[in-house]
């Protein structure tokens, strides 16, 4: 087979389309110019991740109660967005920072329970038995494991699907902040922003490909030159192929002796938009954030974008520690009713006056 005919075998085996301009079929002799056009570089998947808030109902293995949101995809999705995970790690801090340590729960176990429920919406503690038959302290059991069995009082920690460990009966506190749609499993109040965080997280990745690539959001190679044969374009689209992939940058010469201005040339589609629109997502998706999390900007760092700024931060906070870290407490205050004891408790904060 000819060097043409397997270009052109190729070509049919990757979707090259090729289009006849013209022939010569009265003078007995063939003029016929074909047009070509090719792509380079790896497809990009298009994932959708509507299905995480478009939970219906728990379903049953017959031993435990699936969540209506798989946890791990919740887990996975707290560091999806910079202000998304700034905005949980700022709640689990500030109930951290008041509670105050008890016999049965130290501080550590009671931060890492409240991190469980900030960011899946329960959260699980685990009675350890002493050998009086009393409680020796309380253990956190991780919320993308643990499973609320069919029969009430019945927990089960079920990390792989197979190795099934069966908490006693009744030894298993679950608080859960429970939807409108199930009252087994609770879900995460921050669901209203889910999918403002995945276009943050998409805008970023493509903005590194963007820059990666060149800082350039690819380009169509377009050439309409009489002088360039069937076996140059061949050699053209070679060459191209090889310098994709990442720390290929090559500088690529091609003469064409007699050729004519504007011969070949480089159009870059939608470059101002690839630009332009980064810095418009990544603000929007953030106010989107913020707003589902209900935390001040100031109180995470966000950098004020005109010089009157973000407010006082001083303020922000008190008005955030009385409007949502306070009720946030009494949340984790149900644990006390559970134990029948004062377990749970909070320092009191002295709140400026207006």
């Amino acid at each position: 087979m000819s060097k043409t005919a397997s270009s052109r075998a190729r070509a049919r085996a990757r979707g090259r389309y090729d289009f006849s301009v013209g022939t010569g079929a009265s003078t007995g002799t063939s003029t016929s110019i074909s047009g070509r056009s090719f792509s380079f570089g790896d497809p990009e998947p298009i994932l959708s991740r509507r299905e995480l808030i478009d939970y219906l109902e728990c379903w049953t293995n017959g031993r435990y109660y699936e969540p209506p949101i798989p946890m791990g995809a919740l887990t996975r999705a707290e560091n999806v967005s910079p202000h998304h995970a700034s905005a949980i790690a700022y709640k689990v801090k500030q109930l951290t920072k008041d509670f105050i340590p008890h016999r049965l729960l130290d501080r550590p176990t009671f931060s890492a329970w409240a991190h469980n429920y900030c960011v899946t919406g329960n959260g699980y503690l685990e009675a350890v038995p002493n050998r009086l038959g009393g409680i020796a302290h309380l253990k956190n059991s991780l919320a993308k494991y643990t499973r609320r069995g069919l029969v009430d009082g019945e927990f089960f920690y079920a990390p792989n699907g197979r190795d099934i460990h069966a908490y006693d009966p009744g030894s298993v506190f679950h608080l859960a902040r429970l939807g409108l749609d199930q009252e087994i499993y609770g879900v995460p109040d921050y669901l209203s922003c889910l999918q403002s965080a995945f276009l943050n997280e998409a805008a970023v990745l493509f903005r590194r490909k963007y820059y990666l690539n060149g800082s350039h959001a690819g380009f169509i190679m377009y050439v309409n030159e009489e002088k360039l044969s069937e076996a140059d374009a061949d050699e053209i689209e070679e060459a191209l192929d090889k310098s994709k992939g990442p720390g290929n940058f090559r500088n690529f010469f091609l003469h064409i002796p007699g050729g004519k201005e504007k011969g070949v040339q480089l159009i870059h589609p939608g470059e101002a938009a690839a630009k332009d629109e980064f810095v418009g997502i990544k603000g929007t998706t953030r106010d989107d954030i913020l707003a589902a999390h209900r935390v001040p900007p100031v109180l995470i760092g966000v950098v004020p974008q005109n010089a009157g700024g973000l407010g006082d931060p001083e303020k922000a906070d008190a008005v955030y520690y009385r409007n949502e870290t306070q009720p946030l407490q009494q949340e984790f205050m149900a644990l006390n009713d559970w134990l029948g004891e004062e377990v749970v408790r909070f320092l009191p904060r002295e709140i400026p006056a207006k």
